[in-house]
């Protein structure tokens, strides 16, 4: 596949260091993963996966798909690579908890183990890659039609961390998948989780948080264990919840009147409050939450011409008024706020000040999901520490965006598919 970048000598330098931390950390590059000549004699090594050879940095790679061919390509950033799998016609989401992309359709949802994968210790983290392969389907066992992946809340929804995957259908049950039965390219035998549930049941601090039907009329705060078993939990409300997304500070949950974070102290779950600070309309509600994935700054589209930002560190709320917007994102942590235009511009913005600092051309032509085309998928921004990714489907390609050195494209990946559809998995 054509790559065209521009390399920097600041670049061969960050692989001349990578390189050099490859051989300090014990020339695990390539044989990293295989177990000793004598397992009785030597002990595994720690971080040791099967089948997986473990790296110096993150396996970053992009799952693409075309919702009217089918057409799926798995686009492999460290290598440059494209790799072809099965078609998946008819997806009208694509989601991923950092291996494995879920394709939402219609007759269910297709699990796909895209073979790159973070580990994170706390203290260390592990890289991962792997074989791509098919794992199966998940059947839409809920009698609600048009699955969706979403994070508004609708559909079909998966969540999962290191040892499990809960799948939330659209009418509120929901059922647990253990996570080493994907890993071996199994879907197993789920079980099913008490209840109905309002929004996705998401995982988290080896519990399950979810949201469910209360004597106060608003759905309440309610935490399982991994077996399924109800735990105490805090007495909080989240009327109307739409979105969530998981931080290092907790889980968020979108509600009518702001977020809603739950926290893990100690195995003791707290819930707080971060509101708007003032009425904000329905159709201006942050219910879509993008971010990088270990990052405490969320962004979700605020209307058509403005974007939110949530700082959870700091419990608030700011509103950039953008112009038309399509997609946003932030890789956080003093980064620009990331904004794609209806006119095909990508552009930065400061998020304390709400100030433009950097844009660029117009990357996008015809810009999918406005206009005539407003059914169409719209764009997306995966965003790392160092690069961001947006996908052009009218153009086949895919960007590179340097977000610190004023939104410069690194490279563009030439494709020969319309990538209309993409997530970022290895992390």
């Amino acid at each position: 596949m054509p790559v065209r970048g521009n390399v920097t000598a600041g670049a061969c330098a960050l692989l001349a260091l990578g390189l050099l931390a490859t051989g300090c950390a014990g020339g695990r590059d390539d044989a990293a993963s295989a177990p000793p000549a004598n397992p009785s004699a030597a002990a595994t090594p720690h971080g040791y996966v099967e089948g997986a050879q473990e790296k110096a940095e993150q396996q970053s790679r992009l799952l693409l798909n075309d919702p009217r061919s089918g057409d799926t390509r798995v686009l492999d950033l460290i290598t440059g690579e494209t790799h072809e799998v099965s078609r998946t016609p008819g997806t009208s989401a694509l989601t991923t908890d950092g291996r494995f992309g879920y394709l939402h359709g219609a007759d269910g949802t297709r699990v796909l183990d895209t073979g790159a994968w973070t580990v994170d210790h706390g203290d260390h983290v592990h890289y991962y890659r792997a074989a791509i392969r098919d794992v199966g389907r998940l059947s839409d066992g809920s009698g609600a039609s048009g699955v969706f992946g979403g994070s508004d809340g609708t559909g079909t929804r998966v969540r999962g961390d290191a040892a499990v995957t809960v799948v939330t259908h659209g009418d509120g049950r929901a059922e647990i998948h253990r996570r080493a039965d994907l890993e071996t390219g199994d879907l197993g035998a789920p079980r099913p989780l008490p209840g109905r549930h309002a929004g996705a049941v998401v995982p988290y601090a080896e519990h399950l948080l979810t949201l469910t039907d209360g004597a106060k009329g608003a759905p309440e705060a309610a935490v399982y264990d991994r077996e399924g078993e109800r735990v105490p939990a805090p007495d909080a409300v989240c009327e109307e919840p739409r979105g969530d997304a998981v931080t290092r500070r907790g889980v968020v949950l979108g509600c009518a009147d702001g977020a809603l974070l739950i926290r893990a102290d100690d195995g003791t779950f707290t819930a707080e409050k971060i509101p708007y600070g003032t009425r904000v309309p329905e159709r201006e509600r942050a219910t879509d939450f993008r971010h990088r994935t270990g990052s405490d700054t969320l962004t979700a589209p605020a209307g058509d011409r403005a974007v939110w930002v949530l700082d959870v560190t700091e419990r608030t709320w700011t509103r950039v008024e953008t112009g038309p917007a399509v997609a946003a994102n932030t890789a956080g942590e003093g980064s620009p706020l990331l904004v794609l235009r209806t006119d095909g511009t990508l552009h930065g913005y400061d998020i304390a000040t709400g100030e433009r600092v950097s844009r660029t051309k117009p990357l996008l032509k015809d810009v999918p999901g406005t206009g005539p085309d407003a059914t169409a998928p719209r764009p997306v921004i995966e965003v790392d520490r160092s690069r961001a990714y947006l996908n052009d489907p009218a153009g086949r390609r895919v960007y590179e965006i340097d977000h610190n050195d004023g939104l410069r494209v690194a490279r563009t990946f030439d494709l020969d598919i319309e990538p209309a559809l993409m997530v970022e998995t290895g992390r």
